[in-house]
């Protein structure tokens, strides 16, 4: 009987089912949440937000093919959530329709490799594992460093880069606990990772984005 749960738990139809409906989900929440605290504006209105949740889906997937184009599915579904939700508020504007591309591209890239990192560090093997650790917490830093470096709010960069760190850490203990080999390449790939994600960000993401 748990045989049989788990495999229709586990089935493609349900996992992509269950992965676009909690995208649909996420994009409706982050546009509505828009506006409510300066806190929440930036969080709303985050790279990080979005695909972070991913690896916990990615985690949670038993199959890794799965796992992986669930994240693609979640975070092609949140682009349609939120810019849904953005034509039905009336904001939807005449160049909204490129930004969503940006958007849904970006998605579909860090979708899935957020998803495999999940996936990986809690049902891998050997050193990659750490590896796949540090992949998660790098967008939060290379957020934090986008926020300040680029755009001088750094109060809110602090705050990123505050739960960045205990994200590495966090991952770095759940590996050392799980004896993951060479676990400390989790904490000591990730600030290079975040800084390999700020560049991306302030090129190639803020260039395709400005360019629509």
């Amino acid at each position: 009987m748990a045989t049989a749960t788990a495999s229709r738990r586990d089935a493609p139809f349900t996992v992509l089912a269950a992965t676009t409906a909690f995208g649909l989900l996420l994009g409706w929440a982050t546009y509505t949440l828009h506006g409510t605290t300066p806190l929440l504006e930036r969080a709303t209105n985050s790279v990080s937000t979005w695909i972070i949740w991913t690896a916990a889906a990615g985690a949670l997937i038993r199959v890794r093919p799965l796992a992986v184009w669930g994240g693609a599915s979640m975070m092609l579904a949140t682009c349609c959530g939120y810019y849904a939700a953005s034509a039905l508020g009336d904001t939807f504007g005449a160049g909204a329709l490129g930004t969503a591309a940006v958007w849904s591209v970006a998605g579909l890239a860090g979708g899935p490799l957020l998803a495999w990192a999940g996936w990986t560090v809690r049902r891998g093997r050997g050193g990659l594992r750490a590896v796949a650790g540090a992949v998660i917490p790098t967008v939060v830093l290379g957020e934090a460093a986008w926020l300040g470096l680029t755009l001088r709010y750094w109060a809110q960069a602090a705050v990123f880069l505050a739960f960045g760190a205990l994200l590495t850490a966090l991952l770095t203990a759940y590996l050392a606990r799980a004896r993951a080999p060479r676990y400390w390449l989790c904490a000591a790939l990730a600030p290079v990772g975040g800084l390999a994600f700020y560049l991306a960000e302030a090129g190639i993401l803020n260039g395709l984005l400005g360019s629509v």
